[in-house]
């Protein structure tokens, strides 16, 4: 595969979860930043990569933003999120989710995820906004709480979509934004179509370990012109005048800079060969090691970039093949831990996420990124089954 990409590619002796592909024009552009001095929130490369952007999620804005942390929150005060207001979150994802939360003093729900996905579970979506929440005064009120339930954040775990279609008709049914979190999923397709391009809005992020990268960095996106432009103001201080330091309202400095966004331009130039790769690592797992142990897939009706690969582990100490992995020089952690379960989190409420537990015991990620050969692979492979085979 590494072949295809006609690159030299030096892998670290570490066999990591996740690096940075660094080989095409990212060195071009990023010189023509210092060269210009062209190289604060401002210069062609970040319309050019918004632009760019937004062509290939087929959505018609992409607003830079300054990380995916930011996209997610600057995303809810866009959408009116309201202090003590509550938003529906998976329990098993990464912390950001449900901190944006509570940057906008409201309040998570955490909900469980599916067993084959990771994703948001659906079913217990349904489960919840029937059983334990009302109508009262055209809010939906959650019955434990008295707090409104606004909106929902479905994240694309690991590179997996959500199945969104059920959590489109229950937002319309019950009067709630959907924020897509889809850090983790740029390129992966639901029914064929882009993820982050259901919801009102949602997020992307480039963090060095994702897909592509800027270093740091993210992206709103939308086909809302309104909800644009008020994401645009926000994320530039909501300053309203060119020449005056006029300021409407409260804002962020939440931009990308031009360097930046000259290097996410030559990442997002050579992502399908970065999928391509992706998706071989992960077949790869599912051919030498699905016989021993449970590993990734994707449903009939998702296509799966397979940002971080994942095994499920039983009837072994989940935390000791960690360690024996990573003193092999084979970077493996657990999945993420129950947000339910961490000390911000405790006192909020948390709906049947037995799952999301047990996922978090028994659920290892492993080495993904593009750079690994073959030979790595068939090293990972060899080592976990002998993990697997000691008594």
């Amino acid at each position: 595969m590494q072949d295809k990409l006609n690159t030299k590619v030096i892998i670290s002796k570490r066999l990591t979860l996740s690096e940075p592909f660094i080989n095409g024009n990212e060195w071009k552009y990023v010189k023509e930043c210092l060269d210009t001095g062209w190289v604060s929130s401002a210069g062609k490369f970040v319309d050019l990569f918004a632009e760019k952007f937004s062509q290939y999620v087929n959505a018609k804005h992409a607003i830079p933003t300054s990380c995916g942390t930011s996209a997610l929150h600057v995303s809810l005060v866009a959408l009116g999120l309201q202090p003590n207001e509550e938003v529906l979150v998976p329990s098993l994802t990464f912390i950001a989710t449900a901190n944006v939360v509570r940057y906008c003093n409201a309040y998570p729900v955490f909900t469980d995820v599916d067993d084959r996905t990771l994703c948001m579970d659906v079913g217990k979506v349904k489960d919840f906004l029937e059983k334990e929440c009302i109508w009262s005064n055209g809010l939906l009120i959650n019955k434990s709480t008295r707090r409104t339930v606004r909106g929902m954040i479905p994240v694309h775990i690991y590179g997996h979509p959500v199945d969104m279609d059920p959590l489109l008709e229950l937002a319309q049914k019950y009067n709630m934004f959907i924020l897509e979190d889809a850090t983790e999923a740029l390129g992966s397709k639901y029914k064929g179509k882009m993820t982050g391009t259901f919801g009102n809005l949602s997020a992307f992020s480039f963090n060095g370990n994702k897909i592509i990268t800027t270093g740091g960095g993210g992206m709103v996106v939308t086909d809302n012109s309104a909800l644009a432009e008020r994401i645009k103001s926000l994320t530039t201080q909501s300053r309203a005048d060119s020449i005056e330091y006029y300021h409407n309202e409260v804002g962020y400095n939440y931009r990308l800079t031009n360097i930046q966004s000259a290097l996410g331009l030559a990442q997002l130039e050579r992502i399908d060969e970065f999928i391509q790769l992706k998706r071989h690592i992960a077949e790869f797992y599912q051919r030498e090691l699905g016989k021993v142990v449970r590993v990734c897939g994707e449903e009939e009706w998702a296509f799966s970039t397979y940002w971080l690969c994942w095994i499920i582990i039983q009837g072994k100490s989940r935390k000791q093949i960690i360690e024996s992995l990573n003193a092999k020089n084979i970077q493996a952690r657990p999945l993420f831990f129950p947000l339910h379960l961490l000390p911000p989190y405790r006192d909020c409420q948390a709906y049947h996420t037995e799952r999301s537990e047990y996922l978090y015991e028994h659920g290892i990620n492993i080495p993904s990124h593009i750079g690994l050969a073959d030979d790595d692979l068939e090293f990972i492979v060899r080592e976990l089954e002998e993990l697997l085979d000691k008594p």
